[in-house]
């Protein structure tokens, strides 16, 4: 399976602005209900993003406050991206590799196009193994 058989019936991408303040970052984020968005720059290009994590440990641990800092602050600058012909293992590989929970999904000509997170994955896998574990029950077990 590939990132475009994920996302490809996401009818929302989920970003804002590197000026938006982290308070109204941290409103879009639980409004939404997402654990990350990108951040976009006045071209609309992604050149960052923002988690709950970033806004937990880079505003509330350190006791600033989050309606005068804008996005751009706190977001992290340094993204991996996939292509929606990435597969889902290669996706794997790269969450692991990085120490990530999301990937940034970009089109051919870098436009941002989605977020795919562990959960997305995990939730794919769960149902195919649980398919598999059902066709073996099946095999085993034939229905009478």
């Amino acid at each position: 399976m590939k990132v475009a058989d994920l996302i490809g019936s996401r009818k929302e991408v989920f970003s804002i602005t590197e000026e938006t303040s982290v308070h109204q970052a941290a409103q879009y984020l639980r409004e939404k209900q997402v654990r990350a968005v990108g951040v976009m720059n006045a071209s609309g290009k992604l050149v960052g993003v923002i988690s709950h994590s970033d806004v937990s440990d880079k505003v509330a641990a350190e006791n600033k406050c989050p309606a005068w800092m804008k996005a751009s602050d706190i977001m992290t600058r340094e993204l991996v991206k996939v292509t929606p012909d990435i597969t889902l293992e290669e996706c794997l590989r790269l969450m692991d590799q990085n120490t990530i929970f999301h990937l940034l999904v970009v089109d051919e000509g870098q436009m941002f196009r989605g977020m795919l997170s562990i959960s997305d994955i995990l939730r794919v896998v769960a149902s195919d193994e649980k398919a598999r574990a059902d066709l073996l029950e099946a095999f085993i077990f034939p229905p009478r």
